[in-house]
């Protein structure tokens, strides 16, 4: 970002005419201590801190950090605050449009100001997981070298798009999305200060709770759609940005969901029992609404992980791994793309043969715990490793399953007081089937018998 004829042109212009940029780009903080939010990253001497030389000299330089967020949580930001608060020299690159050709010109550019000026530079390097292997070698001697400091910004995880030398000669700072207090001080900032739009319009509450939830942690987002239902507001002249003027200018209905109150929990309710009902259009819906209000998607990943044991269970054994799987999906890159995975288990799930019996069978068995059917365990099952075990009589008489053949010995395992109680229920639905052929004839070989038919009572 060296100052040219046009830069500076261009930043004329924006300060006579303030309208004439975006309002996300003219609320932009200009000092550290204005932004809002990633305040791990923001501690007195962290990297960022160093890099406007804040912290004082020494032997210790600056690094040059990978900022890795999802968008609108202040990557560019972070730089741009850089470029106006260091004294170093700097440039920003993206690589959109930048090639090897570019970075070797500013790597040139900052060796010549360091021998002959004794500047630094500081390179700003947008959208560094566009690069290839190739592109991203180029930045390496100027890296390791320090002849420059690197900024570069992604969205994409720098373990799977960045080459292991570069993130090994760098700091990775990972940027966090925006809370809704964060994004709310922001959006006051922007309805008050005079560079925003200086107090022409306010904010009705449920039209900001709306535009909250649009925004998903996304800063830029935020602004862009007040900036928008500022305009509408005032090209109706009316004083304030309401519901309805905002969810027609961002195209956007409101969601009537509160994530606090009770409509969280009935929709939340609904999607669980329309996948335990099969309904999978059903449980679609409520899950669009869920994340259409903005639910946080970690919490509708643990509903589906419960339903996948509470309702399938072993009628589909693979449906809890593939519903921790989606969870652990969900964690790792957040909406939007997380409503793909989601949908994916949601389906999956509501399509499944049904099982409750792993729910009934705990149910059952802690019922009788509760109700004081324990007892000791079985003597011939206690542990016998220690000295004077035998004496006591513990392990005695123990049949260990693998020296009999089939691998399982007819002896007692539950307590006196539960013996001969059946918890689990297999149904015949879908892989559980299976379990129920097995668990005939393993509880009929535990009583010592052929595997024909029940003897023992069940449990209630």
């Amino acid at each position: 970002m060296e100052p040219d004829l046009f830069t500076a042109a261009a930043e004329d212009r924006q300060e006579k005419d303030p309208a004439s940029t975006p309002l996300a780009v003219r609320m932009r903080p200009r000092t550290l201590d204005e932004v809002v939010g990633q305040q791990h990253l923001l501690r007195p001497g962290s990297p960022l801190r160093r890099l406007v030389g804040e912290g004082g000299g020494g032997p210790a330089g600056a690094s040059s950090v990978i900022l890795w967020g999802p968008p609108g949580t202040g990557k560019t930001t972070l730089a741009y605050v850089v470029s106006k608060a260091t004294n170093k020299r700097f440039v920003e690159l993206s690589a959109i449009t930048a090639g090897v050709k570019e970075v070797r010109a500013v790597i040139e550019g900052a060796r010549r100001a360091s021998g002959g000026f004794g500047k630094d530079t500081v390179l700003f390097l947008d959208e560094i997981h566009r690069f290839s292997k190739a592109q991203q070698d180029s930045l390496l001697p100027a890296v390791e070298n320090r002849w420059v400091t690197l900024i570069a910004a992604t969205t994409e995880n720098p373990y799977f798009s960045i080459i292991s030398p570069l993130l090994s000669r760098s700091l990775l700072l990972t940027l966090e999305p925006l809370t809704e207090d964060d994004l709310r001080m922001l959006l006051g900032r922007a309805l008050t200060e005079d560079r925003g739009l200086g107090g022409a319009v306010t904010l009705a509450g449920d039209a900001q709770t709306h535009l909250l939830r649009i925004a998903g942690g996304d800063a830029r987002r935020a602004l862009t759609a007040l900036e928008a239902g500022a305009g509408a507001a005032m090209a109706k002249g009316e004083p304030e940005i309401t519901l309805r003027t905002l969810e027609e200018t961002v195209d956007r209905a409101a969601v009537k969901y509160d994530r606090d109150g009770d409509q969280h929990y009935d929709v939340a309710s609904a999607l669980i029992k329309s996948i335990r009902g099969s309904d999978v259009d059903a449980a679609l819906h409520y899950l669009a609404r869920m994340i259409e209000a903005g639910e946080d998607p970690r919490f509708i990943a643990r509903r589906l992980m419960i339903s996948a044991s509470e309702d399938i269970g072993l009628a589909d054994p693979g449906a809890l791994p593939l519903a921790v799987a989606a969870a652990q999906a969900v964690a790792m890159i957040g909406f939007p793309e997380a409503a793909l995975t989601l949908s994916h288990a949601t389906i999956a799930l509501a399509l499944a043969p049904k099982s409750n019996s792993a729910t009934t069978a705990i149910g059952a068995a802690l019922a009788d715990v509760r109700a004081g059917l324990a007892g000791p365990v079985p003597p011939h099952l206690r542990d016998g490793h220690y000295k004077g075990a035998a004496k006591l009589g513990h392990a005695q008489g123990y049949v260990y399953p693998h020296d009999v053949p089939g691998g399982i010995a007819a002896q007692q395992y539950a307590p006196d007081a539960i013996s001969g109680r059946l918890y689990y229920d297999p149904t015949r639905y879908g892989a559980e089937a299976r379990y129920a052929d097995v668990v005939e004839r393993v509880r009929a070989r535990l009583r010592g018998e052929q595997p024909e038919g029940r003897t023992a009572d069940r449990a209630d």
